[in-house]
C-alpha cells in the first residue's frame, strides 16, 4: 500500500523562506526612505525661509538692490565649513548707507544658508531686459548639498539649478530651490 506524504517539502520551506526574506528586503528599503524623506523636506522648508528672508531684505533695501549691492557670485562652494560674517560687511546708524547695508544682507544670508543647511548657499540675479538690469525683478537660488544615501533624491533631476552651479560643482550634485521675485 502506497503512503501519502504529509507537509511540506523542504524545496518548498526554501522557496517561502526566499520570498519572505525579499519581503523583508523591501520592507526595509521602504522604512530607510521613510525616515530619510522627512529631513529632505526640512531642507526645503528651511531653503523657503531662507528665500523668504532675503527677499524681504531686499524689498527693505530697494536702493541697495536697483545699485547693484545684491548682485554676488554664488556662495555655494560644495564646502561644509561655517562661514561668518565679515567686520567690514557690518554696518551701524549713522553711517549705514543703501550700500553697506546690502553687503550686510547679503553676508548674513549667506551665513545663515550655510548653518542652517549642509553646505548651504545662495545665488541672486538680476533680470535683464535689452541689457539693462533690472531695478525690481530677480532670480534667487538657495542651494544646498543632499547627504549621500540610497534614499536622498537623484539631484541630477534637480532642474531648480542655474547652470553656473551645476557644471562648476558637478561633483557636488547640489539640490536647488528656485524663486522668481519682484520687489
Amino acid at each position: 500500500m502506497a503512503t501519502t506524504q504529509g507537509g511540506a517539502s523542504l524545496i518548498e520551506v526554501l522557496i517561502a523562506i526566499l520570498l519572505l526574506s525579499f519581503g523583508m528586503l523591501s520592507l526595509g528599503a521602504m522604512v530607510s526612505y521613510a525616515v530619510q524623506m522627512p529631513k529632505l523636506s526640512s531642507y526645503r522648508a528651511t531653503a523657503v525661509n531662507l528665500a523668504a528672508s532675503h527677499i524681504e531684505r531686499m524689498r527693505a533695501n530697494p536702493d541697495g538692490f536697483s545699485n547693484g549691492g545684491y548682485d554676488k557670485a554664488s556662495s555655494f562652494d560644495a564646502s561644509r565649513s561655517p562661514l561668518s560674517v565679515d567686520p567690514a560687511d557690518t554696518c551701524a546708524y549713522p553711517s549705514c548707507d543703501f550700500a553697506a547695508l546690502a553687503a550686510m544682507d547679503v553676508a548674513q544670508s549667506k551665513v545663515a544658508a550655510r548653518a542652517l543647511l549642509p553646505a548651504g548657499g545662495m545665488f541672486m540675479l538680476r533680470d535683464s531686459h535689452s541689457g539693462i538690469l533690472s531695478t525690481t525683478d530677480g532670480n534667487l537660488w538657495i542651494v544646498w548639498q543632499e547627504p549621500d544615501s540610497p534614499a536622498a533624491l537623484d539631484p541630477a533631476a534637480s532642474d531648480n539649478c542655474p547652470s553656473e552651479v551645476t557644471q562648476a560643482y558637478a561633483s557636488a550634485k547640489p539640490r536647488c530651490l528656485y524663486v522668481r521675485f519682484k520687489l
